[in-house]
């Protein structure tokens, strides 16, 4: 058993690392993309705003002046991978795999739909709730500058303003600051980059128009957060409760449906109808709320930092680095008391 394991985290590892050659090779330069006279007017429009970003990215932001996002390619699919995270029935933790570099994440990432859906199968049958889902860009932690760096990519170049600045910021961030084995305090990070370097680049750079249609697109991204988050504590208590599985498994299908009731109801008194999340609420389960803490859990611990830092993004990177090389234990502790002194002087990690 364990040979047979190796054997399938060797071809695992060989499917990755082929997938982002096949990714790397595909990528050239934005200035021969932009030299090409037949190249459509809004990727050549597209391209140029990325570049003007990633100059801001470095100048204002102080994130990695490096080959990252200066390179484009069109891979010819809707994603760059698709992950599969997965949990158990009563349970919101992540089922984590370990890769060398990277160490242990909640997720196996497939540079094909099949090849994820085909490892996806026998954990379902084991019983356990998998999301499986389309991710539009990956960074690899500033190791393949050499190789031209991260691409920019078709999955992403036409998003909105703002969404594309949210982008490009966050997979940066990641090549400032990793800690090993801690999935939520990388992505929490990344995220509140991108939040804060989007409103600063559409403050500084963009329309009035772009600012409004991301404050409006950012305020429904934070509803939806309140009420998934909301939930997933809900669930929480449920599942660490005393019940048997058969009382559990009703209260959880009980709370999903309400869940999915006050989606409605926020779908049509706040957003006007907007169907953005329809297809997210129809495929909810354990692994998909599970996600959502991953990347969002510790973020407002790290935008109040920032702000308690004066904005000064130098000062900000040099101390997530420190927490970064902490024991895990210790890393939650100090972000709980950024957390505590929050709740105790009201603020919010926006205010002035």
């Amino acid at each position: 058993m364990a040979l047979l394991s190796g054997c399938a985290e060797l071809g695992y590892l060989s499917h990755s690392v082929a997938g982002h050659l096949r990714l790397v090779n595909a990528a050239r330069p934005v200035d021969e993309w932009l030299a090409q006279p037949e190249l459509q007017p809004a990727l050549r429009e597209r391209l140029r705003l990325s570049q003007r970003m990633r100059e801001f990215s470095v100048r204002e932001l102080k994130l990695p002046d490096n080959n990252s996002y200066r390179r484009y390619a069109e891979l010819g699919r809707s994603a760059a991978v698709w992950n599969v995270v997965a949990t158990p029935e009563f349970s919101l933790n992540l089922q984590t795999w370990c890769f060398p570099l990277m160490g242990c994440v909640g997720y196996r990432g497939y540079f094909e739909q099949a090849e994820a859906e085909a490892f996806a199968a026998p954990l379902r049958a084991q019983g356990l709730e998998v999301s499986v889902y389309g991710v539009p860009a990956y960074s690899t932690l500033g190791w393949s500058s050499w190789l031209g760096g991260d691409p920019l990519l078709n999955t992403f170049i036409a998003y909105a303003e703002g969404e594309l600045a949210r982008m490009i910021f966050h997979e940066l961030a990641h090549q400032v600051a990793y800690a090993k084995d801690d999935t939520v305090f990388n992505e929490s990070f990344a995220g509140a980059v991108e939040r804060l370097g989007a409103e600063a680049w559409l403050r500084q750079q963009g329309s009035a128009a772009a600012l409004q249609i991301y404050r409006q697109g950012d305020a429904r991204r934070r509803d939806f957060l309140a009420l998934n988050l909301r939930y997933r504590e809900r669930l929480a208590q449920l599942y660490a409760g005393a019940q048997d599985d058969a009382a559990k498994r009703a209260a959880k299908q009980a709370l999903f449906a309400a869940l999915r009731a006050d989606y409605e109801q926020l779908k049509r008194e706040a957003w006007g109808g907007y169907a953005g999340y329809d297809g997210w609420y129809a495929r909810a389960n354990n692994a998909s709320l599970a996600v959502l803490g991953a990347y969002n859990e510790l973020t407002p611990q790290f935008e109040r930092l920032h702000a308690r830092l004066d904005g000064d993004w130098s000062r900000f990177y040099a101390e997530v680095r420190r927490l970064a090389a902490l024991p895990k234990p210790q890393r939650r502790l100090e972000l709980q008391a950024l957390s505590e002194q929050g709740a105790t002087d009201g603020r919010h990690p926006h205010s002035p």
